[in-house]
Parts: structure tokens; sequence; C-alpha cells
């Protein structure tokens, strides 16, 4: 049985010309970059290849974009060294429904004496500008806001946001691995100072990402040792990684409007069935400003666990939200932060889908989906 693959949000088959950038980098190419023979300089090229590609994809410069492992690292690194660099306790303007990279980071500042406010969200799953503005403070040394919500798909008001945070001269940090190569994102325009994103959401190896930093931002190191990454970085590059992620930047860049148009049309497509053919369904996110490969729905009276296991069996891999923490028992904090009540939370789950999904692939899931959601509530 092949399987039918939902769950894109989590992470995505590495693209086979990904692979093949990949491979002279992990034989023949293994030169570290930081030395000056002719094995090395032809690692540094590549990596500097790549940071080129990334730059383009984003209308930045190359120096701005610095390598990390992941989209993890480049949260840590935003907010723990734009509290570095304020001596004074600073403020941080977050939101409830952060991805745990952000909110755990700040948990740990807070303990550390930093003081941060987490934004209420609407029943989509966004902010309000308007509570944005009234939390800034004169302390205030950041605003980290996600592009768009991981389990629900939420697309937050970024240049609004943006439009706020320079109005009063603030930092803005967002949190793109979900939505960078998913959705157009030119940062400048948007006002966005840091950005982070990961390869492997966009057909790239895992364990390799970047942080955007505008160089009118003097922010400081996360990591302390050599003096890679202009010296910002400090560790041996991925060298193969980097690459990777410069070439599934490539090819998705290059289809991005195309794919995001045809995602939207999948999404669109399963959201009306399910919400036709199925009674008692409720679509969680926004209707409209989502993220194209998502949809979050809760099917009442049914167990969300129960309902993977059914799924998995003939073939149909899906989640019940974040892949980070999923399987702990808990109710997810994005869907509690909508106001979703804990029956419906716990009967939530996400297909996250993209290049490899097919409508053929949509119409068979719908189909297995409304089969179990029967058979499991005749079982009530």
């Amino acid at each position: 049985m092949e399987n039918i693959y939902m769950d894109y949000g989590a992470t995505t088959p590495v693209r086979p010309e990904v692979t093949a950038a990949m491979q002279p980098y992990l034989t023949t190419c293994y030169g570290n970059p930081s030395a000056q023979y002719d094995l090395a300089v032809q690692a540094k090229n590549a990596v500097e290849q790549a940071r080129s590609v990334i730059a383009a994809s984003l209308g930045v410069k190359p120096g701005e974009i610095y390598f990390t492992s992941g989209g993890t690292e480049s949260d840590n690194w935003a907010l723990k060294a734009s509290v570095d660099r304020k001596p004074e306790k600073g403020h941080i303007i977050t939101s409830q429904v952060e991805h745990h990279a952000i909110l755990r980071t700040c948990q740990y500042l807070e303990a550390k004496g930093c003081e941060v406010t987490y934004l209420p969200v609407n029943e989509e799953g966004c902010i309000s500008v308007e509570q944005l503005e009234q939390a800034i403070q004169p302390n205030t040394i950041l605003i980290s806001i996600m592009y768009a919500n991981n389990e629900i798909g939420s697309i937050q008001p970024i240049r609004k946001i943006g439009e706020i945070a320079r109005n009063h001269g603030i930092p803005f940090h967002t949190d793109a691995v979900q939505a960078y190569m998913h959705v157009p994102i030119r940062v400048q325009e948007e006002g966005i100072t840091m950005l982070s994103a990961s390869a492997h959401k966009f057909g790239g190896p895992k364990g390799t990402g970047f942080l955007y930093l505008s160089e009118k931002l003097p922010l400081g190191s996360l990591l302390q040792g050599g003096g890679q990454e202009r010296g910002r970085r400090a560790g041996t590059e991925n060298v193969a990684g980097i690459v990777g992620m410069g070439e599934a930047v490539r090819c998705a860049d290059r289809e991005l409007r195309q794919e995001q148009e045809r995602l939207c049309r999948l999404r669109d497509q399963m959201i009306r069935t399910f919400l036709r053919d199925i009674p008692y369904v409720r679509l969680n996110g926004a209707a409209r400003d989502r993220l194209p490969g998502n949809v979050n729905m809760s099917f009442q009276f049914v167990e969300g666990p129960s309902l993977l296991v059914l799924l998995n069996e003939e073939g149909i891999c899906a989640s019940a939200g974040s892949a980070c923490s999923s399987g702990d028992g808990t109710v997810s904090h994005v869907l509690q932060a909508i106001g979703l009540p804990e029956e419906l939370a716990r009967a939530a789950i996400r297909f996250s889908f993209g290049k490899e999904t097919t409508e053929e692939d949509i119409v068979k899931v719908v189909e297995v989906v409304k089969k179990n959601v029967q058979r499991l509530r005749n079982l009530r």
C-alpha cells in the first residue's frame, strides 16, 4: 500500500535536485570553508553561492543571511541576543500561538528577568494590531510574531506589524519557518528586521536553516567559538546542508507563485468537501489568510488520535498538530488560544500538503476520513 503523505507541515521530502547538489559536498568536495587551499575554496564558494540565492529570494544583501542548524536555533538567536544587547531589563512582545521555539525561549528569558507580553489572538488565530501597539512599553526591545501558524495555518498581519515596529523603532522578528518558500516574502517592504527559516520545510535537508539579520541591527552571537559566519555564528559550516538549502530555494522560488495557486485550489477543495459531506466539523484557523497547503479540521465526537491510527492503517500520514509536541497528551496551546473547547481541540487533525500532492490524493483522503469518522462515531 502506497502512503499518501499529508504532513508537509512537519517535514518535506528532499527534492531530487537537492540531493544531487549536495552529493559532491558529502564525498569529493569535502574541504573546510575556513581553510585556504583549493579544496576548501570550492566549499567556501558553494556556501557563498547558496547565501546569494537565499538573499535574492528575500530581496536582501547576502551579508544579511546567517546559516544556522534550523528554525529553533534561529529563533533562540534572535530572542536571546536581543536581550543581551540591552543591559537594562527588557520587554518582548510575542503571541500566545507561537511555536515552542519562541514560547520556551521567552520563558527562559523571563526567568532571567526579562518581561514578556503574550498577545491573545482572535478565533482565527491572529493578533490585534491595536493590542500590539498598546502593549509597547518604553523598554520594549523586540516584537516577535510568527509569519504563519504551524498548526492552523493562519497568516498574521505582517505588514501592519512591521509598520508599527518601524514607527516605534523596535526590531521585528518573525518565525517564518512555515511560510518561507510557500508565500512571497519581502522583508524590507514588510518591515521585518529578523527572519527565521528551516530548509526541511521546503524540500531541503533537515538540520539546516538561516537567520536573516538586517545589517542595521547590531546583534551579537548566540554561539561563541571560531570566526565563522563573519564572526557571528561559530562552528564549522554544514556545507552540504547549506548547498542543499540553496538549491531547494532556487527550485521553490522559481515555482512559488504557480505552486501557491495550485495548493490553494487543493486546500479549498478539501475544506469545501469536509464541510459539505461530514456533519459536525469545524475549520480551525483563518478561512482566507492561511497557508496554501494547510487544512486543520475538528471532527466532533471523534478522538483525534484514534482517527490518526485508522488513517495510518490506510496509508495516510497526517498529524494532530505540531510534530514538535504531538504525542505528549496535552491539548494544543494554539487551539486553546483560539477558544476551542477541549472536546473539539482533541478532535483536531492537521492535513498539510505540498509539491507531490495531487487532486487524486485529496479526493482519496477525504473519502477515507469520511468513512473512518463515521466508523468512530458509530462506536460511541
